[in-house]
């Protein structure tokens, strides 16, 4: 029997395992949410207790979203803070403009992606288009 969608790829070895960008998404919101500067150790804290996520993996994911501009940190004493400078739907709209400019037809990705939108999606892209031609 040959595997189906849901039961491959790089996730589905471990079930508990999070999709690619979903940590990212989750301290992304956890900044945004604080509405203040936190140390990773309270980023860790404040993500679900369940997560069981080691102080070095936030360290880690804090420090790429750093990189990508998605966070700003500050030393403070010995720890670095650090503050959201945009939300999760954001960070999701960054990856999306990278992942399109890095296609040399763009036109034809666009086409498919607004292919595969359900009716509810596609209108609600048809009102915000509507909206910026005016």
């Amino acid at each position: 029997m040959s595997p189906t969608r849901s039961d491959s790829g790089p996730d589905a070895a471990d079930p508990g395992r999070r999709r690619s960008g979903q940590l990212e998404s989750q301290i992304i919101t956890v900044l945004t949410e604080a509405g203040l500067a936190l140390t990773p150790g309270q980023v860790r804290d404040r993500l679900a207790p369940q997560a069981d996520l080691s102080y070095s993996t936030v360290v880690t994911i804090l420090t790429r979203l750093h990189a990508k501009g998605a966070v700003i940190r500050e030393r403070h004493g010995r720890a670095y803070h650090y503050a959201a400078v945009r939300d999760a739907a954001g960070l999701v709209a960054d990856r999306m403009t990278r992942l399109l400019a890095a296609e040399p037809d763009r036109t034809s990705v666009l086409r498919r992606f607004v292919g595969g939108l359900d009716a509810g999606d596609e209108e609600i892209l048809r009102a915000l288009l509507r909206d910026d031609a005016e």
